[in-house]
């Protein structure tokens, strides 16, 4: 059985669903129904009795542009785990690239930073460059940086809030920096927070790292490690932009990519290309009268 939940104005699914069906009933893939969700004007729910999910979404990916959706194989559920990136996900920033603005090395390291993204560059390697070129920096650079430029992504803090009032666990785990995503995590309500530590000595970055690197893999592991801890049959969900987080967004029941990287969008079964980040929420079921504004 397949569900998909689709987000787009009203009047652009209705007009191109028929095409839709066609289209998957030629992939193998029937339509048993389609129809409005009462709670969500906006979002309409497609179920299928067959379980080719790749074919329900190449059929959704031709018919419908810009849109917010998911694709699972049951209803959609709160999960018990939340685990998203920070940078670009969380917040609307590369951290590093606001950073090496303040020692005149922007563009020179936001360009490692989108080829590591997408998939381009070992991202070890990638992260080690970008940090050397750092050295020298004041620690006072980071706490302006952070107060001056780093802002919460829309919907981010619904998000976050949400999903704890109802029970669910909340982690941060980023390939950033623990300056950066101990006081956003704060911020937002994470409850916990993995990310990579800056050396700083005599109050200036060394150009080095401190520890292991928080890199695609520790992320699937942190998620997987929560995830044995749980309930049999628990779920999770994971949000992310960029080809270090696909791995995670693989294992998540709900891998929700958030105007993410093409490699990223196409290996998760959820996207957000339309909306903010509330739109998880609507495509999980949570009524907006769930919702903690606060």
């Amino acid at each position: 059985m397949l569900i998909a939940r689709l987000i787009a104005e009203p009047d652009h699914l209705s007009a191109r669903i028929d095409a839709a069906r066609a289209d998957m009933e030629q992939r193998g893939v029937r339509l048993a129904e389609a129809s409005m969700l009462d709670f969500c004007g906006q979002t309409m729910q497609i179920e299928s009795p067959d379980s080719d999910a790749l074919a329900m979404r190449a059929s959704l990916d031709a018919h419908f542009e810009v849109t917010d959706g998911l694709v699972c194989e049951s209803e959609p559920q709160v999960p018990a785990l939340f685990i998203s990136d920070m940078d670009s996900t969380m917040i609307g920033q590369e951290c590093i690239d606001e950073l090496a603005d303040f020692a005149g090395l922007k563009d020179r390291i936001a360009d490692i930073t989108e080829r590591a993204m997408q998939g381009e560059l070992d991202f070890e390697q990638a992260l080690r460059e970008r940090v050397g070129l750092l050295e020298g920096l004041s620690v006072e650079a980071i706490d302006q940086c952070l107060a001056g430029r780093i802002q919460p992504m829309p919907g981010s803090k619904v998000l976050v809030q949400t999903l704890k009032k109802l029970g669910c666990r909340t982690v941060l785990v980023t390939g950033g920096f623990h300056h950066f995503a101990d006081p956003v995590a704060e911020w937002l309500g994470f409850e916990e927070v993995v990310g990579n530590r800056l050396e700083v000595a005599d109050r200036k970055l060394t150009g080095g790292l401190v520890g292991g690197i928080v890199d695609s893999s520790v992320k699937k592991g942190t998620l997987l490690s929560i995830m044995a801890e749980l309930a049999e049959g628990a779920t999770s969900l994971a949000t992310g932009d960029g080809a270090n987080d696909i791995p995670m967004l693989e294992a998540a029941t709900y891998g929700i990519a958030y105007h993410a990287k093409p490699k990223a969008r196409a290996a998760a079964n959820g996207w957000i290309n339309r909306g903010d980040l509330t739109s998880v929420l609507r495509l999980l079921g949570i009524p907006e009268k769930d919702w903690v504004r606060d």
